[in-house]
């Protein structure tokens, strides 16, 4: 399928569930991206859960999202429920105002569910000339240092800076060594994880996907990774007035009631320290670091959006590869 069309029938999905044709455009755009840029983890493989969590009146798709304006750079947004897509994107436009007209945007978001990649929102300021830092927590699978159990979600931490260039600094990255979705997919297509990223329900490691689910995921940089994953749980959790320490909702088994997921979006001018030198400055730490003498059989240093970005540009030529779990999704709820 055209990936136009692929945009079109999801869109049309969301709408069958309840969403305005604005809001389904905003949810298809976010997850076709995720396809694109190489994240399927966070694609297609996940519009049926959006959709059972509707059905199930755990995501209200009608909710009115209220925003509450503390300063001119300041906002809380209660999403009142509403699908996450929708949320962040309210959001991150609202920072991104604020910050054209102050220098500095801050929202907090609230009573809100799973957005997608946090990089997809930071690209949005980053387009507009702005820096953003991005923190969302997410349901238990990791367990924080010296515990027996997982409370910490894969929390990721998101950065990105203009570049000079066409490509964007974007480092989009779970405190986890491989982020939850990837290992959903692996349990769906019945494929093996990697050694050394989990352990299962008894404490030894696995390779086995659903194990994985059962257990817990092991974090990066150990102690470090637990502490950034508490970081991020009280800047997108305690902080926002979203659910926190382990009280986020695993969003495909979990329908007793809403995610209430937090999210804290920052974004802020590059010229507000050194003026209009930033670009020559930011120009200067890319070319130093590549210009480094590299390890045998690497040929290019990246920074982090670079592999991302090349994808996108490839990947638009190209039809989204659909798996046949992803088919029978799209097959099934196209027809409810």
């Amino acid at each position: 399928m055209e990936n136009k069309k692929l945009n079109l029938l999801i869109k049309r999905i969301f709408i069958k569930h309840g969403l305005s044709l604005n809001h389904a455009k905003i949810c298809a755009d976010s997850l076709i991206n995720a396809e694109l840029v190489g994240a399927p983890s966070h694609g297609l493989s996940r519009l049926k859960m959006y959709c059972d969590r509707i059905s199930k009146k755990v995501i209200n798709p009608k909710a009115k999202i209220k925003i509450k304006k503390i300063s001119q750079s300041i906002s809380h947004v209660d999403a009142k429920n509403n699908i996450g897509f929708v949320a962040a994107d309210i959001a991150i436009k609202i920072a991104i105002k604020s910050a054209q007209k102050t220098g500095i945007g801050l929202v907090a978001v609230k009573n809100s569910g799973h957005y997608g990649l946090s990089g997809y929102y930071a690209e949005q300021a980053v387009k507009k000339n702005l820096i953003a830092m991005i923190f969302t927590n997410a349901p238990p699978a990791v367990a924080p240092h010296g515990a027996l159990k997982s409370l910490f979600g894969t929390n990721p931490i998101c950065f990105g800076t203009p570049t000079g260039s066409k490509v964007p600094f974007i480092l989009d990255t779970s405190i986890s060594i491989i982020n939850r979705g990837k290992i959903r997919v692996a349990a769906r297509e019945g494929i093996k994880i990697p050694e050394g990223v989990a352990l299962d329900k008894f404490g030894k490691p696995t390779t086995d996907p659903k194990k994985a689910l059962e257990g817990v995921q092991l974090p990066i940089a150990g102690f470090r990774g637990s502490g950034l994953a508490w970081m991020v749980d009280i800047l997108s959790g305690v902080l926002t007035g979203g659910n926190h320490a382990g009280r986020v909702k695993d969003p495909f088994t979990d329908f007793s009631g809403p995610q209430n997921i937090g999210h804290l979006f920052f974004v802020l001018k590059p010229n507000l320290f050194v003026g209009n030198s930033f670009n020559n400055r930011i120009k200067d730490n890319i070319k130093t670091i590549k210009k480094l003498p590299k390890i045998k059989g690497i040929k290019e240093i990246l920074y982090p959006g670079q592999n991302k970005f090349n994808r996108l540009k490839n990947n638009e030529k190209k039809r989204i590869f659909i798996s046949k779990s992803v088919k029978k999704d799209l097959e099934d709820l196209n027809i409810k």
